[in-house]
């Protein structure tokens, strides 16, 4: 059974996308562990979540993060 790459266990091309990942977040997202095992697809899931989600915009990062935040908890959203 195939399975995620923890960031303890990454090598190669992923730990290198994992550690673009932590210039960005404290920690490599869950969501993002999950395409572990295809590193050039999680690399690129991650280039289009970063651009759609922080600095698409006018507001600044803690907005964005607060408006992210806002919405998951209405969507009932641990994300």
């Amino acid at each position: 059974m195939d399975k995620t790459t923890s960031e303890q266990d990454a090598t190669g091309r992923l730990k290198e996308v994992y550690a673009s990942l932590l210039q960005k977040f404290p920690m490599v997202p869950n969501i993002m562990q999950s395409f572990s095992l295809k590193p050039e697809v999680l690399a690129a899931v991650a280039r289009v979540f970063t651009t759609g989600t922080f600095g698409a915009s006018n507001l600044t990062r803690v907005q964005e993060e607060m408006l992210a935040t806002v919405v998951s908890s209405l969507n009932q959203c641990h994300y």
